[in-house]
C-alpha cells in the first residue's frame, strides 16, 4: 500500500468517529502529553503519512500522521484494520 492509499483509506474510516479505535498505550500518551481526541480526528482527517505505511507485526498497515492542531504539531500512528487503530501519539 502506498502513502497516498493509506490516507484515503484512513480520511474514509475517520469520518465517523466510531470508527476510531484508541489503544491503552495511546490514551495513556495523550495524558501524558496533553493531546486530545479531537486533536487525532483532525490529524486523522486531514494529516499527511510521514513514515510508512508498513505492515506491522499484526499484518495491519501502519503508518506516522503529522497534523497541525489546536496550535501544536502532533504525530499520530495509527494502523488500519475494520476501522482505524491509533497505537501511539506525540
Amino acid at each position: 500500500m502506498d502513502a497516498a492509499s493509506f490516507t484515503r483509506k484512513v480520511r474514509e474510516y475517520a469520518t465517523d468517529s466510531g470508527n476510531v479505535f484508541v489503544v491503552a498505550h495511546a490514551r495513556r500518551r495523550m495524558a501524558e502529553r496533553g493531546i486530545t481526541l479531537p486533536q487525532i480526528l483532525e490529524a486523522l482527517r486531514k494529516g499527511i503519512v510521514v513514515e510508512g505505511p508498513t505492515l506491522n507485526a499484526h499484518r495491519n498497515w501502519q503508518a506516522t500522521i503529522r497534523r497541525f492542531a489546536a496550535g501544536e504539531e502532533i504525530e499520530v500512528v495509527a494502523a488500519l484494520d475494520r476501522g482505524v487503530i491509533v497505537i501511539t501519539v506525540y
